[in-house]
């Protein structure tokens, strides 16, 4: 027997475990609500996102708590924080806005939405076959692969269009005499 068995049991130590990731969570997310710096809101997510990889971790999901930690608390809290420091102060005037170009963004916006929800209306919906009960890391990263490649793809370029085109707004908005 582990010496350090004998003194704590094991069931009291997962106890603890559990008490101080929950703890992580509620502390996270109460610092994502209650300050009012949007940067330390983020700050506050991170933290509590962190903490739901640890419950991931707790109920026996390694892979699911590793992806939470590189997609939201990586990626997204990232993107955030890039996001928070490339827009324009807070306590500079918004410029007025140029109705030529919000008409024009709207009306390209409904052409967009008209022309995905024809797609959507013409293609011919097949329910998914017999969903297998393999859920190892293997056969999900065998499917992210090949079969939903392109889909993590335009994801990505989602993102990158995202992240230049703060970084040309940030350039406008510095350049404009206040």
């Amino acid at each position: 027997m582990n010496p350090i068995q004998s003194l704590v049991a094991p069931d009291m130590i997962a106890q603890v475990g559990f008490a101080v990731v929950v703890t992580l969570t509620f502390t996270g997310a109460l610092i994502a609500v209650l300050p009012r710096s949007i940067l330390y809101n983020v700050l506050g997510l991170a933290l509590g996102l962190t903490g739901v990889a640890g419950i991931f971790l707790y109920l026996g999901s390694p892979f699911i708590a590793l992806m939470e930690l590189l997609i939201y608390v990586g990626a997204i809290c990232i993107s955030i924080v890039f996001a928070i420091m490339l827009s324009r102060p807070l306590h500079l005037s918004l410029p007025k806005r140029y109705l030529p170009k919000v008409g024009l963004a709207l009306g390209v916006g409904l052409l967009v939405f008209f022309i995905l929800s024809a797609i959507i209306a013409k293609t011919p919906w097949q329910p998914a076959p017999a969903r297998s009960s393999d859920w190892s890391v293997e056969t999900l990263g065998r499917y992210l692969l090949t079969r939903y490649d392109l889909v993590f793809e335009a994801i990505s370029l989602v993102l990158l269009v995202a992240i230049l085109g703060a970084i040309i707004i940030s350039g406008y908005a510095r350049r404009r005499p206040s």
